[in-house]
């Protein structure tokens, strides 16, 4: 079955909602070993990732100052990519059972290797899980910039109103900035108390861009290092925005104190995207979104396996459950951008 509304869920398409449905689905998928730990698969894949980045590196030492190197900041920004998907699943602790290696990994990888802030993005992403598409709840609809429903529409003021008539043709071109932007965010939630180990996120995270700028500008001469840094952190941006783009956007939003229970709330607001091992391996797994939020501890190439299950067990219970192909995915988004940017046009429009 298939979602085609992209409006708020109200009440009556809930009601149906019984907390024992999840348990019940969560059993078989306990039983088809599928929460079981891949150490061999993690540990080939941070292998991988580790040796695509001292290659990507490696490569740049030894090209020295050369407009070649623009090539290289296109492969970084592929191994960046793929840094950030690895330190997606040490968070949610797919590839260690226990909290503490799984942070070490995870402030290695994220805030050293990538730049990125592991305490802030795992606060943050946690909320989205727990409340996945909920306007006032996930902090991955918060109208910043864009607008993800009419009523945000309605209400938008300064540089969301202003983006929003025409957002979903500046989506993609506002995804260069998403590489730039994880590190300003980053940067900022230093001054948050609640931000735990605070001076060992700084000091990774402050390494990594001291590391970063200084590598570039001894290396290469200030207009090829400049060329490098926007080509790098632009082609990141666009291939992480790509990669979690087709899971919520464009889906149901709950508002208030619409909350169904948790199966509900996870399958009805996420989309699959079809593929086969390379969409797998591009996506880091991502486009199984809908069992990924269900059981985001899960090892990632333990959900493919677990989507028939899961498909089943929707339909049986009459769940709608979404999927969809790559570019028909990104389609889906983007007309969702336009239809609600509409109130934004029309009040334009009236003056």
């Amino acid at each position: 079955m298939t979602i085609t509304s992209t409006e708020p869920v109200r009440p009556a398409d809930v009601r149906g909602a019984r907390g024992s449905d999840f348990a019940r689905l969560a059993r078989q998928v306990t039983e088809a070993g599928l929460m079981a730990r891949r150490p061999g698969y993690y540990a080939l894949r941070l292998t991988l990732v580790g040796a695509a980045l001292a290659g990507g590196w490696g490569a740049f030492a030894a090209l020295g100052d050369s407009w070649w190197q623009l090539a290289v900041a296109a492969f970084m920004a592929l191994v960046f990519g793929q840094t950030a998907l690895v330190t997606h699943d040490l968070a949610h602790r797919q590839v260690f059972r226990l909290r503490r290696p799984s942070e070490i990994g995870g402030r290695l990888f994220g805030n050293l290797c990538l730049g990125m802030g592991y305490g802030w993005w795992m606060e943050k992403h946690t909320r989205h899980h727990a409340n996945p598409n909920h306007e006032d709840l996930d902090p991955d609809v918060a109208p910043d910039i864009l607008v993800w429903s009419r009523r945000q529409a309605g209400a938008s003021r300064g540089l969301p109103r202003f983006i929003g008539r025409c957002q979903a043709y500046l989506f993609f071109p506002l995804l260069t900035l998403e590489g730039f932007n994880l590190r300003v965010s980053s940067v900022r939630a230093l001054r948050s108390r609640d931000l735990k180990h605070r001076a060992l996120e700084g000091a990774l995270l402050f390494a990594h861009i001291g590391g970063y700028l200084a590598a570039l500008f001894l290396v290469l001469s200030p207009g090829k290092a400049l060329a490098f840094l926007l080509v790098h952190q632009a082609l990141f941006g666009v291939y992480l925005g790509c990669a979690f783009a087709p899971n919520h956007k464009g889906m149901p939003t709950f508002t208030g104190d619409e909350r169904p229970d948790f199966l509900r709330r996870q399958v009805l607001t996420s989309r699959n995207v079809r593929g086969g091992r390379f969409t797998d391996i591009a996506l880091g797994g991502l486009n199984h979104q809908i069992e990924h939020h269900l059981f985001p501890s899960m090892p990632a190439p333990h959900l493919r396996r677990a989507r028939p299950i899961v498909r089943q067990y929707c339909a049986e219970l009459g769940i709608p459950y979404h999927e969809t192909g790559l570019v028909a995915s990104y389609g889906e988004a983007l007309r969702h951008l336009h239809r609600v940017g509409e109130p934004i046009r029309r009040r334009r429009a009236t003056g």
